[in-house]
């Protein structure tokens, strides 16, 4: 039987199949290569040292996916594929919905012609908004500040639904957090093409020069540095966090959705100056004016995941700098620590 795995060469679902892999699990990976690049698949054997399944193929093409699960005999389905730039959402609304939504939307039908009913969906907290005071837990209401923001918040609807209709589905929607880090032997991360959306490979690049200074948004925040406080959760905890998932969904009926995080808030100059400390490295910054948007503090309840998933988070904010940075000299031809 054989784990299919939607954007499995993007940064969470790279890191995921390694794990799967690791845990013995035989995995199909598909990807249309829109966000992400093929020597991912490269860097994915060269670690697990398999030949592994790909197809490039694109989820809005039904019948490529029809194919797929005709010629494969599929048993679950972990989805990370999708646009995921907040900032394009808002930009170019029409195309995230329809990428997101409808490539979902097949998925979910052909799951069903074929009766494969174990789906580990990949949300975000985005879908918490803005409205609530942290620590966020599941239960909480549901808002959406974007386009990215609702497409997920749309999709964790559909889902609910399904399962709520038939019972024999079983779906874990998992919720995201701020995802750092790199594989820790250096062969694999977040891959740094166009402009980032997130805030580690704008470090990264400080740090190496790259760029001119960092900006911080805000200095003036009601926070310990004045600072925003966001929930740092290594890539690799997030990759445990889909295995233990997939376990979840092989015996429980229904969907559920977990957080996945630290539960500890750090604040974007504790990231700085962690990064500097650990690696040995100036980031040159500048604090500039607060930026439209952004949530001051956004940190995970993550006990529901702790309970019913078995799942704790083992790496520390070094850690994700440390491996981060080290992923980064790699990719650069730099001299790794």
């Amino acid at each position: 039987m054989t784990v299919l795995i939607t954007g499995g060469l993007g940064f969470i679902g790279s890191h995921t199949v390694v794990e799967l892999f690791k845990q013995g699990e035989d995995c199909l990976i598909i990807d249309n290569l829109s966000t992400s690049q093929i020597d991912v698949l490269d860097r994915i054997e060269s670690i697990t040292h398999k030949k592994i399944p790909f197809l490039q193929m694109d989820l809005l093409d039904i019948q490529s996916l029809r194919n797929v699960f005709s010629q494969h005999d599929i048993s679950a389905v972990i989805h990370f594929a999708g646009f995921k730039s907040v900032g394009e959402s808002v930009r170019k609304p029409l195309i995230y919905y329809q990428n997101n939504l409808i490539s979902t939307l097949n998925l979910l039908e052909v799951m069903q012609e074929f009766n494969v009913k174990k789906l580990v969906f990949s949300s975000s907290a985005t879908v918490y908004g803005d409205l609530h005071t942290p620590p966020l837990k599941e239960e909480l209401p549901l808002s959406a500040p974007n386009p990215y923001g609702h497409t997920k918040l749309m999709l964790e609807q559909v889902l609910s639904d399904m399962a709520s209709a038939d019972e024999s589905w079983r779906i874990a929607v998992m919720r995201y957090f701020n995802p750092i880090g790199a594989h820790e032997s250096g062969k694999l991360g977040e891959m740094l093409h166009g402009i980032p959306n997130n805030l580690m490979p704008h470090v990264l690049k400080a740090a190496n020069g790259e760029t001119g200074k960092l900006q911080v948004f805000g200095g003036d925040y009601d926070t310990s540095d004045g600072s925003c406080i966001r929930d740092f959760v290594h890539i690799m905890d997030l990759a445990s966090g889909h295995l233990q998932a997939l376990k979840y969904v092989e015996t429980h009926k229904g969907c559920e959705a977990f957080n996945l995080g630290t539960g500890v808030g750090y604040s974007v100059l504790d990231l700085i100056h962690t990064f500097q400390e650990v690696n040995s490295v100036k980031v040159p910054y500048d604090i500039v004016e607060r930026r439209e948007g952004d949530i001051v503090i956004s940190v995970a309840d993550v006990s529901k995941a702790n309970s019913l998933l078995d799942w704790h988070s083992q790496y520390d904010l070094k850690d994700m700098c440390c491996d981060a940075w080290k992923w980064y000299q790699t990719i650069k031809g730099l001299n790794v620590c």
